[in-house]
């Protein structure tokens, strides 16, 4: 029995795995009725509401439990014999006191009466930026300009009064806009002050309504009454009044006809529309975003939705529900890496003690998570559902300066990443071994990474100056912007696969965006400053959208296609980061054509797989380590070969002085007689000579031939193809 009856009364059946998930799927709620206590883990804390939290999360003065019962009867915090305690009674290691990185959230491990100095002060800013007195960089552009962007707001301090032009409207928050955006039914101010108390007495909508020809708006009641109620007379046609079009051949119209007091109109049945105002068409109902959950399929008159393998349509909302373990959320929170189940709120820790943790992404078919740790400048593994083994983990990839952003390509297995301090992305295997970076030019603040191995596809964000958002090969070729406009500090980007959609957060425009896979069709979800005052990453799975803020230190959920019906589900976080979600569908199989016909692809080094840029796209490129080059197969890499030095002719040495005249003409009287005779010998050789000789030009078939490929445009640019000779190709 595979599906569950919501009871007496009621025709409707769910899942049977619906039952007791937390969530009311049966109209009437009896899936959710008579499912017994919860049994929480040996490891674990069971809330007086019945959820189950990790037992590190108990008594650490955070109300973890959502109704405070985790923090009750709690003993005097005292921390171990290696570590420090806070100011909040919360413990770290000792190690990480005074080492100019605050780790307490009241900073008193790096207090000048502790350390005996001051913090030492962060790196200074670029021309382009200005430093906040709480140490972080920002753009210059964005000081005083009513939105405080550094974390204690020391942006907007000391600010002069903002004041607008004559032909401007002033926004609450203190931005302008030009003055014939108010009161235009769009909310131009992000505070949505220029649509306040606004009356525009020319709409004439409704059907009671009636606009004059020269522009008043009367009663419908008083037209064709015989009284002259528009100063034009329009109201008083002396051919339509009183006339019923319809009734010769329907009006024209191709379905409905409607007689009006003046004139009549067409109208359509539904599932269809008007195309030239008196013919019907089908309407497009797929067109509509969010009208179906994921498939929609186009009737005439009407639509189908449907949902991929591995979801469920349910009955009642119509959204498809993944079939399967409890979907949850996994997110960084600077110090430690927590798991949010998302039906049951099951909340645990995975990964404690950590550094400085901002990035994270997941395999799932090895059921291992990675991270990027800033303070240790390196990326991490650890391999997920070991109750008994929690903080085990290995470093696999090191040496990165300042990873801000990382993807796991499932398929492929390999890590990409975004290095803030070199400016670069990277590529390496599951065990570092092998890595290449794609990109090191043109990157002002590479952000968030996102990768689509079905496709061959990589994006990134950069809210350096200007910012946007790009895509490019898994390979690193046809890089090109998807997103350049109306975009400031894009600082968390994700991929809906099934939806064929690119989310990303604007932590300085406060809003929540989508685009397609190129970069049209876009679309605003979200703008406010309560639910975005800081978002830093993002993640979707079914019809809903899950983000980090780091103002508010939460985690909020929304519906992906409207924005609407806004949850917290978590909050007194420290520091949220990054964040997605771990479900088996998240991740969608495909092949690994590295491994299809040969291992790794025939390369010598790394097999990356191409972007499917169209059907006769290849499948996979080689690439080659740092300082070597492909040889002409394609496959094996070779050094890098130095461009050939101008050849130099040798230096006539200087004739010394003679000792005796006679035998010096003698000698060149001989001399003479055989240049003579050696030059009709030699008379085909080409040649060139200086008096100060500094090359000797030889034939061409005396050159090695290097023709290489490059395009400095945004392109369909394969690595470069040399033509070498048979022994360069042998060594």
């Amino acid at each position: 029995m595979n599906e569950f009856s919501c009871g007496v009364g009621s025709t409707q059946c769910i899942p049977v795995f619906w039952k007791c998930d937390g969530e009311k799927d049966c109209d009437n709620g009896e899936d959710e009725i008579n499912c017994g206590n919860i049994t929480c883990a040996p490891l674990e804390f069971t809330c007086s509401s019945g959820r189950c939290i990790s037992r590190n999360f108990v008594c650490n003065s955070e109300d973890d439990c959502g109704d405070g019962s985790d923090e009750q009867d709690c003993a005097p915090s005292s921390c171990g014999p290696t570590e420090f305690q806070c100011g909040n009674a919360t413990c770290i290691p000792g190690g990480w006191v005074c080492d100019d990185d605050v780790d307490c959230q009241d900073q008193s491990d790096e207090s000048p009466q502790r350390c005996g100095r001051n913090p030492t002060p962060p790196a200074k800013c670029s021309s382009s930026e200005i430093q906040c007195a709480s140490g972080e960089c920002i753009h210059r552009k964005w000081r005083c300009d009513g939105d405080a962007d550094c974390k204690d707001g020391s942006d907007e301090k000391n600010c002069p009064a903002r004041a607008c032009r004559p032909d401007q409207f002033k926004c609450d928050d203190g931005s302008c806009i030009h003055g014939s955006r108010q009161c235009n039914g769009i909310r131009d101010c992000a505070d949505g002050t220029d649509e306040v108390n606004c009356k525009n007495l020319t709409q004439c909508n409704g059907p009671d309504k009636f606009k004059c020809r020269s522009g008043e708006c009367i009663e419908m009641s008083k037209v064709c009454n015989k009284a002259r109620d528009c100063p034009d007379w329009s109201d008083e046609p002396i051919k339509e009044c009183n006339l019923n079009e319809c009734l010769l051949n329907n009006g024209g119209c191709s379905h409905l006809c409607r007689d009006m007091v003046i004139g009549y109109e067409c109208g359509c049945t539904p599932g269809l529309q008007l195309i030239d105002r008196k013919t019907c068409g089908d309407i497009n109902e797929c067109l509509n975003p969010g009208i179906c959950s994921q498939i929609c399929i186009n009737l005439k008159g009407g639509y189908k939705c449907e949902c991929h393998s591995g979801y469920q349509m349910d009955p009642t909302t119509g959204v498809c529900k993944a079939v399967g373990k409890e979907p949850c959320l996994i997110f960084t929170n600077r110090r430690d890496i927590r798991k949010l189940g998302l039906e049951r709120r099951e909340y645990t820790q995975i990964v404690e003690q950590l550094r400085n943790t901002v990035a994270l992404d997941a395999d799932f078919t090895q059921q291992r998570i990675f991270w990027a740790d800033l303070g240790q400048k390196a990326i991490f593994s650890t391999v997920l559902d070991k109750r008994d083994d929690i903080g085990t983990y290995t470093k696999v990839i090191d040496n990165v300066q300042m990873p801000v952003g990382i993807a796991v390509d499932w398929i492929y297995k390999n890590i990409y990443w975004s290095d803030l301090g070199s400016k670069t992305i990277a590529v390496a295997n599951f065990n570092g071994t092998k890595r290449k970076v794609l990109f090191a030019g043109d990157l002002k603040e590479p952000a968030s990474i996102a990768v689509d191995p079905l496709s061959g596809f990589l994006y990134w964000s950069d809210w350096g100056e200007p910012a946007k958002i790009e895509k490019s090969g898994m390979n690193g070729i046809d890089r090109q912007v998807l997103v350049e406009t109306d975009i400031q500090w894009p600082n968390g980007i994700t991929l809906d696969l099934i939806k064929s959609r690119l989310y990303w957060v604007d932590s300085k425009l406060h809003t929540l965006c989508s685009v397609d896979f190129n970069g049209d069709n876009r679309r605003k979800v979200l703008q406010s400053q309560d639910y975005l005052a800081h978002p830093f990453a993002l993640t979707v799975f079914e019809d809903r959208v899950f983000w980090t803020d780091g103002e508010s230190e939460a985690i909020y959920g929304a519906n992906k296609f409207t924005g609407s019906d806004v949850t917290m589900l978590a909050n007194n976080l420290n520091e949220p980061q990054d964040i997605i979600v771990y479900h088996e569908l998240i991740q969608l199989s495909g092949t690994n054509w590295c491994n299809e016909k040969i291992l790794n692809g025939g390369c010598s080094y790394m097999c990356l797989p191409a972007p499917q840029i169209n059907k006769h796209s290849p499948k996979y490129t080689c690439v080659c380590p740092e300082g070597q080059e492909l040889s002409s197969d394609g496959l094996r890499c070779r050094p890098v070969k130095a461009s050939p030095k101008p050849k130099v002719a040798p230096q006539t040495k200087p004739i010394g002085k003679p000792h005796h005249i006679a035998q010096l003409l003698l000698a060149m009287a001989a001399t003479g007689g055989y240049l003579m005779w050696r030059n009709w010998q030699l008379k085909n050789k080409k040649s060139m000579n200086f008096d100060n000789p500094v090359y000797l030009k030889t034939t061409e078939e005396d050159l090695n031939i290097d023709i290489s490929r490059h395009s400095a445009s945004v392109g369909h640019t394969y690595p470069a193809i040399s033509v070498v000779n048979t022994e360069d190709d042998l060594s």
